[in-house]
């Protein structure tokens, strides 16, 4: 027991000394704009975000545009949008009964009230596509799947023929939205249903470990199809993949790629939906 004892002590002391302090040092680099906003058709108030970039390490809340003139045009019409009065700065609203029309093209245009970067201004497009009609959806579990097993929602819907569709898909239970965030949202094209009738096909997976996703006998679930467009389906794929790198640390394989003009980041999309909702059983 006494040499078990003496042979811990060496290893611990060992241990002890292999540790080294390491100072991480990124250099700082030029501050882009950042822009984050959507409009669909349903009718209702639409945000647009414009934040400044800030280094990796940077403690302090991320800057934010305010007091910019931001403005919408559907090709027909512009729409001002105005800085929200709920007290968040660098958040610019449409009007109350502003939506989206299937078809249009949006164009996004800030001018700034000061330079950023060099630039004084910018802009993102977006056109509208159609979404097919949600018929019906269920809710199935899967006990087999999975430690505690696999909840699956299915959709059941004529599926558009003709060119390549794509999809965005959003769930709440109990009009709770649960795919809160862009590393909970599904999308999807029509690779494989291109045309045909989507017969319980499964699109969003959730799983029973959870307790706050988990789904409860009694419980409202709705589904949200909205249909999008292929740099929209590209730019969510490619921020997916870059919050799952292996191995860790190692960075996003390749910068992500928004639609903002002159150097901006982040992404303004404009989609339509499609909704259906169901009881578990």
């Amino acid at each position: 027991m006494i040499k078990i004892a003496a042979y811990f002590s060496l290893f611990i002391l060992i241990a002890a000394g292999c540790t080294e302090k390491v100072t991480v040092k990124l250099d700082s680099t030029y501050t882009r704009i950042v822009v984050d906003g959507n409009i669909e058709t349903d009718t209702g108030v639409y945000r647009v975000a414009l934040t400044k970039s800030a280094d990796y390490f940077s403690n302090a809340p991320v800057p934010r545009i305010v007091n910019a003139n931001v403005t919408l045009n559907d090709g027909s019409n512009t729409f001002t949008l105005h800085e929200s009065e709920e007290g968040i700065s660098g958040i610019y609203e449409t009007g109350p009964g502003f939506y989206g029309v299937n078809g249009k093209t949006y164009t996004l245009h800030v001018d700034l009230p000061e330079q950023i970067g060099g630039k004084s201004s910018l802009e993102a497009k977006s056109y509208l596509p159609p979404v097919t009609h949600l018929d019906s959806i269920g809710t199935e579990f899967h006990s087999d799947w999975g430690p505690k097993g696999i909840w699956t929602i299915k959709l059941w819907a004529q599926e558009t023929p003709g060119e390549v569709n794509y999809y965005l898909f959003n769930y709440y239970r109990n009009r709770v939205l649960i795919s809160d965030s862009i590393m909970k949202k599904v999308v999807s094209d029509d690779k494989f249903y291109n045309g045909s009738y989507m017969t319980g096909v499964n699109v969003i997976y959730i799983n029973n470990e959870h307790p706050w996703t988990r789904l409860h006998p009694g419980d409202t679930i709705t589904l949200q199809m909205s249909g999008i467009t292929k740099e929209y389906f590209d730019f969510i794929n490619q921020v997916q993949q870059a919050g799952f790198n292996i191995p860790f640390f190692s960075g996003p394989p390749a910068n992500v790629q928004g639609n903002i003009s002159d150097g901006g980041i982040g992404f303004f999309t404009a989609f339509s939906n499609s909704y259906a909702s169901t009881v578990v059983k």
